[in-house]
């Protein structure tokens, strides 16, 4: 095991140049081991760990939502990918019980673990984060300790790509490393990582984020059983399909505080409906009950909630879709799917846009527009979880700079993004 001075030296000397690569492989390895250099020279200047402290590399990978649009926190299906844009840390224990953490462009933060409550002042905060995901791992029989970090961040934030998703994995792994022993799985980190994001931070999530981040490469999740989520890895090459993977920055603020009220009036809508049933969740209501009693819920419940129930249940049935056409390598069926998925998250589950700021609809024009590029191929919807933030589209190869200029030429350079699935989740890059 590595101290931070001889990290540094193996990064220098090429020692690390493999794990490096397996992580890295879109990006080149002189860029991830530039980045990677930075963050531990970044923590030896910053804490000064002991000779003795043994330091390693983090990685905490974005995700992004190939189906299953708000499906999760009413335990239904979801088709998630990690992606090539990543927290990166490099970080130490230091024989204290605070753990303190600089992020690039961020204000250094401290979390004394003698207090793992949570902190109302805190809330929508990293602190937050932070001290649910450390709350998590106790709650689970594990000791834990501090330790510093210096870290790095090419997931855009607020764009939908979950970058809080990617700093709970890379807190959870850097605890589950350092202390205990690995002996946490992906998905039980996942797990910690929506306990956190629920109950510190106050956003009503559900877990694909944390899976998409925690798990690796494109997975079909189940989770009709939250305790033993089903994941099943999706064996297809997206290189193979001919199309890139954009995802496009509108320019407006997904992490905005008023929207984790909208985020959360989906949450509450659903389950008002499954309540009518006595019930807690979506999943637990059969389809047939639900269309049966549509009447009686729009003067229970409302139109609004009984439109979204009604995109849970056909966007749950197309995750498990979009899955199988994957594994069968029929990727225009998939694209299907994936442009029918976006009608029902604008029409029915409405998260194109806040009726707290009605002047602010980046997203549909960014849709509109994005359709008339496309010409009626690929796909294109909105992505994660909505109301602002960033579009996804499956644009073909040739189309794809034409794709790209007409979106920057709308929003500003460098606001359409191509990214990759890559296959490796939250992870130990170093030790």
């Amino acid at each position: 095991m590595y101290s931070c001075k001889q990290l540094f030296q193996a990064l220098e000397g090429g020692q690390c140049d493999a794990p490096l690569t397996a992580v890295y492989t879109a990006g080149g390895l002189d860029q991830a081991k530039s980045r990677a250099l930075h963050v531990a020279k970044d923590l030896s200047d910053a804490y000064s760990p002991r000779d003795d402290a043994p330091a390693a590399l983090f990685s905490g990978p974005g995700r992004t939502e190939l189906g299953g649009n708000h499906t999760d926190h009413q335990r239904g299906r979801v088709l998630c990918a990690s992606v090539d844009m990543d927290m990166l840390a490099c970080a130490a224990p230091n024989g204290r019980n605070v753990i303190r953490i600089r992020s690039e462009g961020y204000p250094a933060l401290e979390v004394d673990l003698t207090d793992l409550n949570p902190r109302p002042e805190e809330a929508n905060t990293s602190a937050a984060l932070v001290r649910g995901v450390a709350a998590g791992i106790v709650q689970r029989g594990c000791s834990i300790g501090g330790f510093d970090a210096c870290a790095v961040s090419n997931v855009l934030s607020g764009s939908g790509l979950s970058s809080s998703a990617a700093y709970e994995i890379l807190i959870g792994n850097i605890l589950n490393h350092f202390f205990c022993n690995g002996e946490l799985d992906a998905v039980e980190l996942a797990k910690i990582g929506q306990y956190a994001e629920n109950v510190h931070f106050g956003k009503l999530s559900g877990l694909m984020d944390q899976m998409g981040s925690s798990v690796g490469g494109a997975v079909s999740i189940d989770f009709g059983d939250p305790a033993n989520p089903v994941v099943r890895p999706i064996s297809y090459d997206f290189a193979r399909s001919g199309h890139a993977l954009c995802i496009v920055d509108t320019g407006s603020d997904h992490s905005a505080k008023h929207l984790t009220e909208d985020y959360s009036d989906i949450t509450r809508e659903m389950r008002s409906v499954a309540v009518h049933f006595s019930k807690q969740l979506l999943r637990e209501v059969p389809e047939a009950d639900f269309r049966s009693a549509i009447p009686a819920l729009r003067r229970e419940c409302g139109d609004r909630a009984v439109l979204r129930a009604l995109h849970f249940y056909d966007d749950d049935r197309r995750a498990v879709q979009e899955a199988d056409a994957l594994e069968r390598g029929d990727f225009q069926a998939f694209l299907a799917l994936v442009n029918a998925s976006g009608v029902s998250s604008a029409l029915h589950l409405q998260n194109t846009w806040s009726i707290a700021d009605p002047r602010q609809q980046a997203i549909p024009v960014v849709l509109a527009l994005g359709r008339e590029l496309l010409e009626g191929s690929g796909a294109i919807r909105v992505h994660g979880g909505g109301f602002a933030g960033t579009v996804q589209a499956f644009v073909p190869q040739e189309k794809l700079e034409r794709f790209r200029t007409g979106m920057e030429a709308l929003l500003g350079p460098g606001m359409c993004h191509v990214l990759r699935i890559r296959p490796q989740g939250g992870c130990v890059i170093t030790a």
